[in-house]
């Protein structure tokens, strides 16, 4: 091989390497950070009353009573097919919950929290012995990263999130208050 190709190679290696781990480290240190005030909460009547994520579709939906307020493209987890069983798996539950509580200075922009693990769920891990994991979010993209927001839902990133834009996330948070149920589907 010659001292040229060698050359060439070892850049394409550094670089290989060093992208990742700066794009590591920029999400580490950024997500420190908040990303700005949280919206104000939008008026009762035009509040959603129930939330609808189909994983299948990648889409999760606000409702008032029948009427669809909102339909969003969402990200899942790395490995969305199949309900949450333990911490790590980058699952996204199946099943009814609840939105319970509300980070405005999340290490994503903004978040809503799902009330996973249920009893159900927090049993059965008990029972294979491992831990169920939690803080399975609604929320926006990484702190600095908002320039993605265009093509996030492109591939499943999250480790069993679900992640839509960030203007889209401050209009869920407006309109979603703690308390209401969410359905997740296959």
């Amino acid at each position: 091989m010659s001292s040229k190709r060698r050359k060439t190679l070892a850049v394409l290696l550094g670089l290989a390497l060093t992208v990742p781990v700066a794009g590591f480290a920029y999400t580490k240190v950024l997500g420190r950070f908040a990303s700005g005030t949280a919206p104000a909460m939008a008026a009762v009547e035009q509040q959603a009353d129930k939330i609808i994520v189909r994983k299948s579709a990648r889409e999760l939906q606000l409702l008032r009573g029948d009427e669809v307020l909102r339909i969003y493209r969402i990200a899942l987890g790395g490995a969305p097919e199949g309900h949450k069983l333990q911490e790590g798996d980058q699952k996204t539950p199946v099943g009814n919950y609840v939105i319970d509580w509300r980070n405005p200075r999340s290490m994503a922009h903004l978040s809503l929290h799902i009330s996973y693990p249920n009893e159900q769920d927090a049993a059965k891990a008990k029972e294979a012995n491992i831990s169920p994991g939690g803080n399975i979010m609604i929320h926006g993209l990484p702190n600095g990263w908002s320039a993605l927001g265009a093509i996030h839902h492109l591939w499943d990133w999250t480790d069993g999130c679900v992640a839509v834009t960030n203007s889209e996330m401050r209009e869920i948070w407006s309109l979603v208050p703690n308390g209401t149920p969410i359905s997740l589907y296959e």
